[in-house]
């Protein structure tokens, strides 16, 4: 019997689950609340990077990130505000934040990302419309101390299997021939792939199409019809819905969804911020992160896309772009790229975008305990496009009862 599923949420997240779902025989609805032309993997930096095996919640991120607070232009920011759900997320994230939780969760992100890569390849060899490219990714410092501090992450990163290589500043001018870099030297994550988000979505709207699965665009939720344990409809502003599955892939915005059915996601928005140069004379040629700013860096065919900043908030409506962290990201890189001249953009040619942050750094890919046909995933922050196949790809085997491709144990919600 041909499965219906119906999917909350657009994202990339969401139409890799339809994807995944569709081929295996299902009948998929996505439904989104926006128009869904300019989700949070839009504005991503595009990378795919299985060397981001480290959680957010590590050794040293609480003490960084109280210096960072005072900072108008740092790349971190928690927004001050009376939450219980700020404060409960914050002691989740303090307690997380330790060297026993990183050793627990590099395997588990280590599977989970390469197994992701290793669809975004088939899909390139299926047809690469998206400019999928396997450059690898330059952490690039200009300090002793932020260098030291990479090395070591890059030690821990090659224990488990990934190709690394530590260069000095020679070697990254070597590597990086195409315009100035100054850096004083840089970890080279040879793993690490590339593509063009938004054109890679483009791609997978159309294969959607072909495939028959049907996308509703301003579509609210309302609320939902349970009974015995599982959720019999689904209701909208645009009427109702009913089907076998129901899937949660809405980004931050599942925590309110997951609330409708008594499920309580510990997620929050952290907002973060990219624009493209284009026409540049000279521009990088190997995706880069410049490690003091925390500024994404990828040269996606004739633009070059930079993105930064995490302000963590517990409102997904705060749209105000903050110049300050706009000009930090600026500013980082001209002093890593001096020969760029970036500009300040205008605002209006700003993306802005809501990452759900989890307090342990970690996705959600569960089947839920509560209702027997719901499954939730969401919580993958920054690497939501990075790990979006392999999480599509988990969702259907959990929906068709097929043993997971890789152990999710350690992807539930806390």
């Amino acid at each position: 019997m041909k499965k219906d599923v119906i999917i909350i949420g657009g994202g990339v997240i969401g139409l890799c689950s339809a994807y995944y779902l569709a081929k295996e025989g299902a009948k998929v609805t996505v439904i989104d609340k926006s128009d869904m032309l300019d989700g949070c993997s839009y504005g991503n930096a595009g990378m795919i990077v299985p060397s981001h095996i480290i959680p957010m919640a590590q050794p040293g991120v609480i003490h960084q990130g109280i210096k960072w607070m005072f900072n108008a232009k740092s790349p971190f920011y928690i927004k001050p505000t009376l939450s219980i759900d700020l404060l409960s997320w914050l002691i989740q994230f303090y307690k997380n934040s330790n060297q026993e939780h990183v050793n627990k969760s590099m395997v588990p992100l280590r599977n989970l990302s390469f197994f992701s890569k290793e669809l975004y390849q088939e899909f390139a060899n299926s047809s690469n419309k998206f400019g999928y490219q396997e450059k690898g990714l330059l952490m690039l410092y200009n300090t002793e101390k932020v260098g030291e501090e990479e090395i070591t992450t890059g030690r821990m990163v090659e224990k488990m299997g990934i190709e690394v290589d530590f260069l000095d500043k020679h070697e990254v001018k070597e590597l990086e021939k195409n315009c100035k870099v100054d850096a004083l030297g840089a970890v080279h994550y040879k793993s690490d792939a590339h593509l063009s988000p938004n054109q890679f979505i483009a791609y997978l709207k159309a294969e959607l199409n072909e495939m028959g699965v049907k996308m509703i665009s301003n579509c609210s939720m309302v609320d939902f019809k349970v009974s015995g344990g599982k959720i019999e409809e689904l209701f909208t502003n645009l009427g109702n819905f009913r089907a076998d599955e129901f899937v949660i892939a809405a980004g931050s915005w599942s925590v309110e969804i997951a609330k409708k059915l008594g499920v309580k996601l510990s997620i929050l928005p952290g907002k973060g911020y990219s624009f493209n140069a284009e026409n540049l004379l000279l521009k990088p040629t190997i995706p880069a992160i410049l490690c003091e700013g925390k500024v994404a860096v990828t040269p996606l065919g004739d633009t070059v896309r930079f993105g930064g900043t995490l302000e963590i908030t517990n409102n997904n409506n705060n749209t105000k772009i903050n110049i300050k962290r706009l000009q930090g990201i600026v500013e980082k890189v001209n002093q890593f790229y001096p020969d760029l001249k970036v500009y300040l953009p205008k605002k209006e040619k700003v993306w802005h975008g809501f990452r759900p942050c989890t307090p342990t750094g970690l996705p959600i890919i569960e089947k839920n305990e509560k209702f027997k046909n719901l499954i939730i995933v969401t919580g993958h922050a920054m690497m939501g496009l990075s790990l979006a196949p392999a999480s599509g790809k988990l969702v259907s085997e959990l929906i068709m009862g097929k043993k997971t491709s890789i152990d999710i144990t350690e992807f539930k919600s806390c």
